[in-house]
Parts: C-alpha cells; sequence; structure tokens
C-alpha cells in the first residue's frame, strides 16, 4: 500500500494545495463576473428592441463557438498591444469571465423564461417596476431551474482552469505537471491532484444542494414558523369557508370600507374613468374600434360580450398593461404612463409607478399570485416593496384582508396548496392591499369550478356596497344584473350596447344583444341539465 500512501502525501501537499486555492480564486471571481455580465446579456436577448438583442446574440455567438484555450492566449498576447498589460492571474479571471458570462446568458434566460410571463405581468399591475418584480418574483422563481446548470458550469470551470497554464498561472493541475516532471510519479500525482479536485468540487455540490433547499417554498412551509411571519405546514387541510350571512356580509362590507376608505367614493358628476375614442389593433385585425365610456367613482360597471370582442384588451389598456393606438384613457383625470405630445399619447418609463400613483388595481381570470410567496406575503409584497408601508403595518393590513376575504388560517399556505376560489380571493385581497380607487377585474370567476364561483362573487358584491368603483368584465350574468349599476355589451371592438342592466339584460334593444344573451342563457340551461 505504499502508493496510497504516496497518494495522500500529495493529497495533503502544500505545493497542491496551494495551486487549488489559485484555481478556486479564478474560479469564484470568474463566476461572480461572468453572473453578473452573462445576467445583462440575458436581458439584452429578451429585450424587444433588435439591435440591443443582436448585439448579446453576436457575443454570446463569438464566445461559445471559439476554444477558450484560445481565448486567453488572444487576451493575453492583444491586451499589451493597447496598452493594458496584466498579470496571469488577472488575465485568467479576464478571459474566464467573458467566456462564462456567455454560458450564464443563456442559462439564466433558460430560468427566466421558464416563469410564466404572467407573474410579471401581475407584479407590474401593482406598481412593481421590470428590476423589482425581477428580482423578487422572477429570478426567485427562475433559480430552481438555474441552479442545477450553474452549479454544473462552476464545477467545469473549476477542472477547467488547468487552461490558464498557457498563460503561466501556477495553478493545481500546472503544479501536478511540475512535480511529475521532476519525479515521473504520473499515478500517484495526479491522483492526489485528482482527489483535491472531487474535494473542491464535491463541497460545490453541497453548496447546490442547500440553495435549492433554501429556494423550494414547500420546504420552507415544511419547515413550520420561522421568522416574523411564519410559515404554515404542507398539506395542511383547508378547511371550507362557510357560506357568509347576512351578519357576516354586513361585516365584510365594513371592513373594506375601514381598510380602503378611498372605497368609499363620494357621488360626482365627474368621470373617474375616461374613455375617449380608443382604438387598438393586433397586426391587421382591429380588437377596439373607437370605444368611448366613462365610469363614475364608486359606480360598478360590468362588461359583457362574446370571447375576442376587446373586453379583456380594454381593461389591459386602461392599466396601460398594453399601449393605446389611438384615443385617450385617463383615470382620475391623469394619463396612466403617458405624456401629450402634438395631440398623441407617447409611452412613458415608470408605468408601474403610475398605476401606484393613479391607484388602479386588476384581478385576473388565471389568478397569477406569486408561486414563490405565500398568502400572506403575496399580499404584503405591493405595500411593502412599492409603497414603502413597514412590515408590521403591512402585515397587519394583510392579515385583516385575509379575513375579509375569509380566509384568515390560510395566510401561510402557498398559492398551490390553495383551491382555484381561494386563490382568487387572495388575488383580491392583494389588489385591495395598496389601497386603489379603481378595481379591475378581467373573468374573475371563468377559470373556477361552478362551486366556487359564489366564493368569489360574495367577496365581489361586498365591495361594491363598500362603494369601490370598478369595471368587472364577466359572463355571470346574474351577478352582472344583481351588482351593476350599468351594464355595457361588447361585440367585434365595438359597444353594441349600454344602460341599467334592467334595459340591457331583461329589454335590449338591438338585435344582437338579444342573440348574445340568448346564447349564455342556453348554456346555462345545459350545465344545469348536465
Amino acid at each position: 500500500m505504499e502508493w496510497a500512501t504516496e497518494v495522500l502525501s500529495y493529497f495533503t501537499s502544500d505545493f497542491l494545495w496551494a495551486g487549488a486555492v489559485l484555481a478556486v480564486k479564478i474560479t469564484v471571481v470568474s463566476m461572480v463576473i461572468g453572473l453578473t455580465f452573462g445576467l445583462v446579456l440575458a436581458l439584452m436577448r429578451m429585450s424587444e428592441y433588435r439591435p440591443i438583442a443582436g448585439v448579446a446574440w453576436v457575443y454570446i455567438w463569438v464566445m461559445r463557438g471559439t476554444p477558450l484555450l484560445l481565448q486567453l492566449v488572444f487576451i493575453f498576447d492583444a491586451l499589451p498591444l493597447v496598452g493594458l498589460k496584466f498579470d496571469s492571474f488577472t488575465t485568467a479571471v479576464i478571459g474566464f469571465s467573458l467566456n462564462q458570462a456567455a454560458f450564464s446568458a443563456e442559462i439564466l434566460r433558460g430560468g427566466i423564461l421558464s416563469v410564466s410571463p404572467q407573474q410579471a405581468v401581475a407584479a407590474s399591475s401593482l406598481g412593481m417596476g421590470p428590476m423589482l418584480t425581477l428580482r423578487r418574483i422572477v429570478l426567485p422563481q427562475a433559480m430552481r431551474a438555474i441552479l442545477p446548470a450553474l452549479a454544473n458550469d462552476t464545477i467545469g470551470m473549476l477542472k477547467m482552469t488547468s487552461v490558464a497554464s498557457v498563460i503561466f498561472v501556477n495553478e493545481l493541475t500546472f503544479r501536478a505537471q511540475q512535480i511529475v516532471g521532476e519525479n515521473f510519479k504520473f499515478f500517484t500525482v495526479f491522483a492526489g491532484a485528482g482527489l483535491i479536485y472531487l474535494l473542491l468540487t464535491s463541497i460545490i455540490s453541497i453548496v447546490q444542494m442547500t440553495l435549492e433547499r433554501s429556494l423550494d417554498p414547500d420546504r420552507r412551509q415544511q419547515a413550520g414558523p420561522r421568522g416574523r411571519l411564519g410559515f404554515g405546514r404542507r398539506g395542511q387541510v383547508a378547511l371550507p369557508v362557510a357560506t357568509a350571512g347576512p351578519a357576516r356580509k354586513a361585516s365584510r362590507v365594513e371592513t373594506v370600507r375601514e381598510l380602503i376608505p378611498a372605497a368609499s367614493a363620494t357621488s360626482s358628476d365627474q368621470p373617474f374613468l375616461q374613455c375617449t375614442n380608443v382604438w387598438k389593433a393586433y397586426g391587421e385585425r382591429d380588437v377596439l374600434k373607437g370605444i368611448s365610456f366613462d365610469v363614475k367613482p364608486g359606480e360598478v360597471v360590468a362588461v359583457i360580450g362574446p370571447s375576442g370582442s376587446g373586453k379583456s384588451t380594454l381593461l389591459r389598456l386602461v392599466n396601460h398593461l398594453e399601449s393605446i393606438d389611438q384615443g385617450e384613457i385617463r383615470v382620475g383625470g391623469r394619463y396612466v404612463g403617458y405624456v401629450k405630445e402634438n395631440g398623441h399619447l407617447k409611452p412613458i418609463s415608470g408605468r408601474a409607478r403610475a398605476r401606484a400613483e393613479v391607484g388602479v388595481s386588476m384581478v385576473f381570470q388565471s389568478f397569477n399570485l406569486f408561486a414563490n410567496l405565500t398568502a400572506l406575503e403575496n399580499i404584503m409584497e405591493a405595500p411593502v416593496r412599492v409603497h414603502g408601508v413597514p412590515k408590521a403595518e403591512a402585515e397587519a393590513l394583510a392579515r385583516r384582508l385575509l379575513a375579509a376575504v375569509g380566509l384568515s388560517s390560510h395566510a401561510d399556505h402557498l398559492p398551490q396548496h390553495l383551491s382555484g376560489g381561494q386563490q382568487q380571493r387572495v388575488a383580491i385581497a392583494r389588489a385591495l392591499a395598496v389601497k386603489p380607487r379603481l378595481m379591475l377585474f378581467d373573468e374573475p370567476t371563468s377559470a373556477l369550478d361552478p362551486e366556487l364561483v359564489g366564493e368569489v362573487l360574495s367577496v365581489m358584491r361586498a365591495l361594491a356596497e363598500a362603494g369601490m368603483t370598478m369595471v368587472i368584465v364577466t359572463h355571470e350574468i346574474r351577478f352582472a344584473r344583481e351588482v351593476a349599476d350599468r351594464v355595457v355589451f361588447f361585440d367585434d371592438g365595438n359597444i353594441v350596447e349600454e344602460g341599467a342592466p334592467a334595459d340591457v339584460l331583461d329589454r335590449p334593444k338591438m338585435e344582437r344583444t338579444r342573440q348574445f344573451l340568448s346564447a349564455i342563457s342556453n348554456e346555462s340551461d345545459d350545465e344545469e341539465v348536465a
């Protein structure tokens, strides 16, 4: 076993470990720089501006398509020609960083693309800017997909530092070669060096597993209460919420009025929402064709119509989740993320902040809760990050809103552990947490099972009674009749008919309206028979 003793002696050799430390330094510094530059490249690749995306693509194409060895030699020989002379270590760091940035960019881009775009849309609707959304919502979800590939790259870079010997970096492999050049004991020397590499790469793998566990929201729940907010247990059985009786309904209305002062809108002849000659097209298709209508403070407007008639598009234009082609939209007398130049609206930066300042919140058809945050954290996120509300105050508000929607016991549940109806009620509470003056609902019950629809509609009824100004895109005709002050019927990008619910729904003037309501009635009858 003399060879084993020799291998161990080389494994513990100060000379080899000095080279290993140098390899680790190159790897750590290069990964940090490469990841930072890689994130910039990834965002450039995803830019809607082709020149910016093209520059990033060309860089990635060149760096991934040429050998690292040649890149190091080029940098080592080329930089001095332009007056930039660095030592071997610095040159190695520059070369590895530039090379790693290209690979990291594609890894990061893939992780970002794996997160549903609707997560960013929901964050934007709450007033969260692009970088805040990236840092708080997108990257935490993307990192679970990104980490394995980054760990592989880190391990690969650690082993590839041997390539730096070509520019005289005295790292681990180069030092092993120096020893072999003196004693010709290839097996024992390189076996000792291999064990050092194995130990270092094993540490990287352990760090990877630790980070993956810390980023797993289910494990965070499983760990039980932790920190100020605490976290529930995974798999906790959700207790059914009792149907809201008159007393509970009245309490819910009063809670909303107390928590959201702006909801108790005073009557006014001045419209709070003004849409004037609004046009929107996708390609050659006009989705909205000169739409004009107003919503007064405290008014509830139900928008009905067939799929593809432009209802949801109108809401996204009001909230400036999409840009208007022609016309004007004002909320509270202000443009949301526009300035008027030469008679036309021009989009400006800071649209998310504009939404927050004007006071517009939106509830989506597919809930769009942040998957990496609990119900309580979902509600707290915008007040804390956008409006600067202290965490303790935001938590108290969030818990009261959860109580108002009947979900106090679900505060520490992740969205994936809530039913559809529960998720939508959390989404309503999240939208209310920023104290909006206008609430937009985009078919809030269409993705729910019939048994869950009542849970959401009862909360919306309470909002209406509390005086919240609301525009609701819905197919729930009975709900529109009970709650809405006005019903607007859309078809093919036009307003066909509008008026009081009794007039539009019970005594429609237009034939197209009668056809639509008849079709809706037949569908409802078929569902009841089924």
